[in-house]
C-alpha cells in the first residue's frame, strides 16, 4: 500500500484539473452563444462543479478497481496456465501436464518456431506443475501468490504462514506510516477514523484468509460462483481477491479525501470555488464609498438646522412629536392600553348619566 498510496499522489489534485475541463466543456456545448455563462462564485457555477467533481471521483475510483481486475487478468495463475479448476487433484494436474509437455517441450519444437518462447512457456508450466503437486506449497500459493516462490527457508505450511503473516504485518506497518505522514503534511484529512478502521478490518481479513484452511466463504459461495455463471471472467484466488481489496482501499482513502468537503455541506466550497481577493478588496471599496455617500447626504438634509439654536430647537421638537406619533402610539400594547382607559372613561360618563 505504501507504494501505491505515493504513485497516487498525482492523482490528488488532478480531479480538480479535470473538473474544470469537463465543466468549461459542458459550458461550451450546452450553452447557446449569446446567452450568459455562470461565472465562478454563481451558484449555479458552484453546484454544478460539485456535480461534476463528484462524478469524476466516482468514476476514478469505477475504472481504478477495473483496471487492478484487468492486471490480475494478464498476469493469470498457476491453474488457468495449466487450464485446470481450482479444485484440481494431483492427479488432474499431472495428467494436463503431460498432454501439454507433448506441445510446449523444448525438444519437440518444430523448426521454424520461437524456441525460446516455447521453453518460457514450458519453463512456466514446469514450476506451475510443481507448486500445485506440492500441498503446503499450493496452499500457501493461493493465499500469498507467486511470492511464496522466492522463500526458499519455507518447507512446511507452517513457515509459509508465518512468513506471510509477518509480511503482511510489515506491509501494513510501512501503509500506516505513510497515512501519517501523508495527514502531517495535510493530505487525506477527511475521514481520519474510517480510513484507520478500514485498514484494520483489512488487516484481519487478510491474516484470517492466510491462517484459515478453506478460501472464505464469501468467495467461494458468492462471488466466484456468481463469475462462473455469468462467465465475466476467471474465478478468484484468495490473494487475488486480498490484491483488490488493497487497490480499492486505497482508491476510497483518495476519494473519501476529495468528497469529504463536497458532501459535508451544500456550502462547503473547494479552494478553487472561494471568492477571488480581488473581488473582496472591490466589494470593502464600495462599503467605505457608500459610507461617505450617506454621511454626505445626512450633512446636506442637515444644513438649514446649523445656523442657529433656535432651529435646531424645533428640529428637536419635531422629531419628539415624530417619534411620539409614529412610535410610541403606534405600539400595539400602548394603543391597548389607551383603547382600555377610554372604554373605563366612557363607562363611568355612561353611569353618571344615568344616575343622575
Amino acid at each position: 500500500m505504501a507504494n501505491n498510496l505515493i504513485s497516487m499522489a498525482g492523482w490528488y489534485f488532478l480531479p480538480n484539473l479535470v473538473t474544470g475541463y469537463i465543466q468549461t466543456a459542458l459550458y461550451t456545448l450546452l450553452i447557446r452563444a449569446g446567452e450568459p455563462k455562470p461565472q465562478p462564485g454563481a451558484p449555479r457555477f458552484i453546484q454544478d462543479r460539485k456535480r461534476i467533481f463528484t462524478a469524476v471521483i466516482l468514476l476514478y475510483l469505477l475504472y481504478t478497481v477495473y483496471e487492478a481486475d484487468w492486471q490480475l487478468r494478464l498476469s493469470g495463475d498457476f491453474y488457468q496456465a495449466l487450464g485446470v479448476s481450482h479444485s484440481a487433484t494431483e492427479r488432474d494436474v499431472q495428467s494436463r501436464f503431460r498432454r501439454l509437455t507433448v506441445q510446449f517441450h523444448p525438444d519437440k519444437v518444430p523448426p521454424g518456431a520461437d524456441k525460446a518462447a516455447v521453453e518460457a512457456i514450458y519453463v512456466q508450466l514446469t514450476v506451475a506443475r510443481d507448486t500445485l503437486i506440492h500441498p503446503a506449497k499450493r496452499s500457501a500459493y493461493d493465499r500469498l501468490g507467486s511470492d511464496i516462490l522466492q522463500w526458499r527457508h519455507c518447507k512446511t505450511l507452517r513457515d509459509f504462514i508465518v512468513t506471510g503473516v509477518q509480511r503482511t504485518a510489515l506491509y501494513y506497518a510501512g501503509s500506516g506510516s505513510v497515512l501519517v505522514l501523508l495527514g502531517v503534511l495535510g493530505y487525506l484529512q477527511q475521514g481520519k477514523f474510517w480510513r484507520y478502521l478500514v485498514m484494520a478490518a483489512l488487516l484481519v481479513i487478510e491474516v484470517q484468509t492466510v491462517m484459515r484452511p478453506d478460501f472464505p466463504r464469501v468467495l467461494s459461495t458468492v462471488v466466484n460462483p456468481f463469475l462462473v455463471a455469468t462467465k465475466l471472467r476467471s474465478p478468484y484466488l484468495p490473494f487475488q481477491m486480498l490484491t483488490l481489496l488493497r487497490k480499492l482501499t486505497i482508491t476510497f482513502f483518495i476519494a473519501l479525501s476529495q468528497l469529504g468537503p463536497v458532501l459535508q455541506g451544500p456550502n462547503v466550497l473547494s479552494e478553487d470555488d472561494a471568492v477571488p481577493p480581488q473581488q473582496l478588496d472591490r466589494v470593502d471599496a464600495l462599503t467605505v464609498a457608500a459610507d461617505q455617500e450617506v454621511s454626505r447626504l445626512l450633512g446636506l438634509e442637515l444644513a438649514p438646522f446649523a445656523g442657529g439654536e433656535a432651529a435646531m430647537r424645533d428640529l428637536r421638537t419635531s422629531l419628539k412629536e415624530w417619534l411620539v406619533q409614529n412610535t410610541i402610539r403606534n405600539d400595539p400594547d400602548v394603543r391597548a392600553a389607551i383603547t382600555r382607559t377610554l372604554d373605563r372613561r366612557r363607562g363611568q360618563a355612561t353611569a353618571d348619566v344615568n344616575g343622575q
